[in-house]
């Protein structure tokens, strides 16, 4: 397992074709700092270039929380020109982990709040453990969800159910957060980023650029009539038909054995 750190609170580990992204502020519960978020976007960008991970999984560093959002003590310390400011870089981190192109899980334990559940939400499975509590209380201190809870959580949720969830600023505690539908997979306390690493190792078996193609599709049809959404499966498989994984995954099959991705 190899490890290589981006700045000093986000560190990036090696398991294989599974990438562990860690949130590495445990003193600060990894609330997110301009420097982590700089440091997130960045691991990000250089992980959506890896052609060698094939899936990407969100931890966090710390006992009590995966995440509690952003820097609050720094943000009130901010001039409304600093906020102008580092609002660009804050949309970066979120952003970044959003727009991952290929399977990404977050491993949540603890608190998930504001900006943390949001980069949660940005991941497209959520795997929480018994401790988790998650919640979007923006509007209890003054602002919006601005990572993007507000357009994430009623395409997981519906609209109405978010509209509860972000207007009450309500913490939700796992049992719920699971029967909800706010986290995919509910695990025994302490067992969030060992199951997530699991379950990424499963995905990670199969074709590499069958995966991309089809988170692809997947996020790109969201919001689109069904004739367009059609549309857009059909250009991305397309994009995999011709591929060398399509190749030999067909051959694999036929010869019986574990297929070797070339991975394009």
């Amino acid at each position: 397992m190899s490890e290589e750190r981006y700045g000093e609170f986000v560190l990036v580990r090696r398991h294989g074709h599974v990438a562990e992204l860690v949130l590495d502020r445990p003193k600060a519960m990894n609330a997110v700092s301009t420097e982590m978020a700089r440091s997130l976007a960045a691991a990000c960008t250089a992980l959506a270039a890896d052609r060698d991970a094939r899936v990407v999984v969100l931890t966090s560093s710390g006992e009590r929380a995966f995440c509690v959002g952003a820097d609050l003590k720094e943000r009130n310390s901010f001039s409304d020109a600093d906020l102008v400011r580092q609002r660009p870089v804050a949309r970066g981190a979120y952003t970044g982990v959003l727009e991952l192109p290929m399977p990404t899980i977050a491993a949540v334990h603890g608190f998930a709040l504001g900006g943390g559940f949001e980069l949660a939400l940005a991941c497209d499975l959520i795997v929480a453990d018994a401790t988790a509590v998650v919640g979007l209380p923006e509007v209890s201190v003054g602002v919006i969800p601005g990572g993007g809870g507000t357009q994430l959580l009623p395409r997981r949720v519906g609209a109405a159910r978010a509209a509860e969830l972000i207007f009450t600023a309500r913490r939700v505690e796992a049992p719920e957060a699971a029967a909800l539908g706010l986290v995919d997979q509910l695990t025994e306390a302490g067992h969030a980023r060992e199951d997530a690493l699991a379950l990424a190792a499963k995905i990670a078996k199969n074709s590499p650029v069958g995966l991309r193609s089809a988170k692809r599709a997947l996020r790109l049809g969201q919001g689109l009539d069904l004739r367009a959404g059609l549309e857009v499966e059909d250009a991305a498989w397309r994009a995999t038909a011709f591929s060398g994984d399509r190749a030999e995954g067909v051959a694999a099959f036929n010869d019986k054995r574990a297929p070797q991705w070339p991975g394009e």
